[in-house]
C-alpha cells in the first residue's frame, strides 16, 4: 500500500471518528451525562478531522453557538487545505 493510501484512509478515519464524536456529545448534552471536552473536540479538527467535525457541528446542530467552533473549525480546515496544496505541489502527485 503506498503513502497516499494510507494518507487516505488516515483522513476518512480520524473525519468519521470526529463526525461520531459530535453526535455523541450532543446526545450525551440532552440526556445531560458526561460530556466529550471541547479539547478534545477540536484536537480531532487539528489532526484531521476538520470536515467530519464541521459536518457534525451542523448535522447534529451542536456547538453552532460557539465561535471556537463556528469559525474555529473552518479556520483549521482551510488551513489543513492549503497545506495539503502546497504539499501536493512540492511533492508533485
Amino acid at each position: 500500500m503506498d503513502t497516499f493510501s494510507v494518507l487516505l484512509i488516515y483522513f476518512e478515519l480520524v473525519n468519521l471518528l470526529a463526525l461520531v464524536m459530535m453526535g455523541i456529545d450532543k446526545h450525551r448534552a440532552r440526556t445531560n451525562r458526561e460530556r466529550i471536552p471541547e479539547a478534545t473536540l477540536m484536537t480531532m479538527a487539528v489532526i484531521g478531522g476538520s470536515i467530519g467535525a464541521l459536518g457534525g457541528m451542523y448535522l447534529f446542530r451542536h456547538k453552532t453557538r460557539k465561535k471556537k467552533f463556528t469559525v474555529g473549525i473552518p479556520v483549521i480546515l482551510g488551513m489543513q487545505v492549503l497545506f495539503a496544496l502546497l504539499l501536493f505541489f512540492a511533492v508533485g502527485y
